[in-house]
């Protein structure tokens, strides 16, 4: 892979800690907002990153509030909104806890099976390099940072054959948009300290 061919890298980062998270609810696209913690840790990768040429964010309440700290802590912006960097549509796991996804499908989450009305791998797939690809065109040569969610951020790096961890809030990962509209994973990037983590999905 040639360096000449990027058109520009993203760091696509998990939103802060949100109150689901807290009980550890799947959220998908229920609109919850951050916790006093998530707040906290947007704080914490404000001060921690570099500068980016461009930012963008979910509309999904906890991914905008997280990027806007960072905006305002870093005075760029202003903060772009696409809906396609919104969370997976879980269908019937939006607002369960993973013990009552595992009594009510078992065997599901462990086997990476979705259920009826669970958004495809493909599509989401396809939304995130759309987006990817037009937020690269709009930084061309240099970078952006894009607040997202963890689910998409791993089912992309799932499909493109790259290390896939659970991500911390804050944690995020790089991607590499190339001229022929490729998208490539890069680096994982954690942002804030053990004490302001949380694994919950």
């Amino acid at each position: 892979m040639s360096s000449h061919s990027i058109v520009a890298s993203l760091l696509v980062v998990r939103h802060g800690q949100s109150l689901w998270n807290i009980e550890e609810r799947w959220q998908g696209r229920a609109d919850i907002e951050l916790s006093d913690l998530g707040v906290a840790q947007a704080r914490q990768a404000a001060q921690r990153l570099g500068t980016f040429d461009y930012i963008a964010s979910s509309t999904l309440l906890r991914a905008l509030r997280t990027a806007h700290i960072i905006s305002e802590a870093h005075g760029i912006g202003p903060v772009e909104t696409d809906v396609r960097l919104q969370e997976t549509h879980v269908g019937p796991w939006e607002g369960l806890t993973r013990t009552e996804i595992e009594q009510q499908w078992p065997g599901f989450l462990a086997s990476r099976t979705k259920p009826e009305g669970f958004e495809s791998d493909e599509d989401i797939v396809q939304r995130l390099t759309d987006a990817f690809v037009d937020i690269g065109n709009k930084c061309a040569g240099g970078t952006a940072l894009v607040i997202s969610h963890s689910g998409v951020i791993r089912t992309l790096r799932y499909v493109l054959g790259a290390s896939n961890p659970r991500l911390p809030n804050l944690g995020g990962s790089w991607f590499h948009v190339h001229k022929d509209q490729r998208i490539t994973a890069g680096d994982l990037v954690t942002l804030v300290d053990d004490d302001l983590t949380t694994e919950s999905l």
